[in-house]
């Protein structure tokens, strides 16, 4: 059990990230300095949302440059840190290599971070954010689960380089960490596994790929309709929230699934139709399977058909109340979330204004 004090200075690595912004706006919120890793300290362009929330906060933030595949780079941004939050890792489904691009960097940025964590005298906690991809991999997986729903006890077993990398990626990220914390009793592990994260970015233009995928159900390319893949929503800044919590309560350990809303990606396109619907093509019909596997794989590369066989159709059900009994969680309405993040890709141009 870690009591952090909050007049120490608290690391975030990744933090121009998507969830990232709302973390530290949480902790500069609370008064709490900052210590924002970012690849360069020197672009105004790429600080310039960070430096917004800080201007009216009574914490302050601090930037330091590190790299997540370099060695140590992180040993500055971590110096009088009792607690370190690593939310740097790419979301992207569409790669050429995913040893490459999406596995090696995942595994080898969790080992440095976690590695200089025991190098740093005083670090006591350190709040890694994964992923319920670390989880399960298809939904199919689901039903191997107790009772169909999905729990912290349970890991992904059915991805590899071949089938759902991004979700390999993640399970062989968070398992490294885990393998790291049970080396040294210096410091504590405690996870975030959050599930689709939706709802309005501090940075109205992060590279999250959560932004191309609703996207898509308003620029036209799901006018057709889209397929019921069942998945799990949370907002971003419950998200954080759920990161802020395991950071400072002493009492929180081992993982946590963050995931408001089991759902399906039709439900989630239907959100957005009373207030959308009639000046932009949100998808008003639910593809059949037999259909998506016909021309899916055509349409985009990043599907194929084991992924069609294992997914579409499938529902996605996970248990939350480990966060909410343990965090104090709660979970903003999907339909929120959803009317935010469309709002704000409308005012921010990636969507035209109609």
């Amino acid at each position: 059990m870690k009591t952090i004090d909050k007049t120490a200075p608290v690391l975030v690595t990744g933090a121009t990230g998507y969830v990232a912004g709302w973390l530290v706006k949480r902790l500069l919120d609370e008064g709490l300095t900052v210590h924002a890793a970012v690849r360069d300290p020197d672009d105004p362009e790429k600080l310039k949302y960070l430096n917004s929330i800080a201007e009216g906060a009574p914490g302050t933030i601090r930037y330091f440059k590190a790299d997540l595949l370099e060695d140590g780079s992180y040993a500055d941004a971590m110096a009088g840190c009792e607690l370190v939050f690593h939310t740097a890792s790419p979301f992207t489904r569409a790669v050429s290599d995913p040893l490459k691009e999406l596995v090696e960097p995942a595994k080898l940025g969790t080992r440095n971070v976690l590695s200089q964590a025991t190098k740093t005298p005083g670090v006591k906690r350190v709040v890694v954010t994964s992923s319920c991809a670390a989880i399960y991999g298809d939904n199919a997986d689901l039903k191997n689960a107790p009772n169909g729903v999905i729990d912290e006890s349970i890991w992904n077993t059915s991805s590899s380089l071949d089938n759902q990398p991004y979700s390999y990626s993640k399970t062989v990220a968070e398992q490294e960490a885990w393998k790291i914390a049970e080396q040294q009793d210096q410091w504590d592990l405690v996870t975030i596994n959050p599930s689709l994260v939706i709802g309005p970015g501090i940075n109205p233009h992060a590279t999250s790929e959560s932004f191309n995928l609703i996207k898509q159900m308003g620029d036209g390319r799901m006018k057709p309709g889209v397929p019921r893949v069942g998945i799990g929503v949370v907002d971003v800044r419950d998200v954080a929230e759920a990161h802020f919590q395991a950071g400072f309560t002493p009492e929180a350990a081992g993982r946590y699934i963050v995931s408001g809303h089991n759902t399906d990606f039709f439900e989630l396109a239907q959100t957005l139709r009373e207030k959308y619907g009639d000046r932009y093509p949100v998808p008003r019909r639910a593809l059949p399977k037999w259909l998506v596997w016909l021309v899916g794989p055509l349409a985009d590369k990043t599907i194929n058909r084991t992924f069609i066989a294992r997914n579409v159709d499938w529902p996605w059900r996970a248990d939350n109340s480990k966060g909410k009994r343990e965090l104090g969680l709660s979970y903003r309405p999907v339909k929120e979330s959803m009317e935010g993040f469309f709002q704000q890709m409308i005012d921010s141009g990636l969507l035209p204004r109609r």
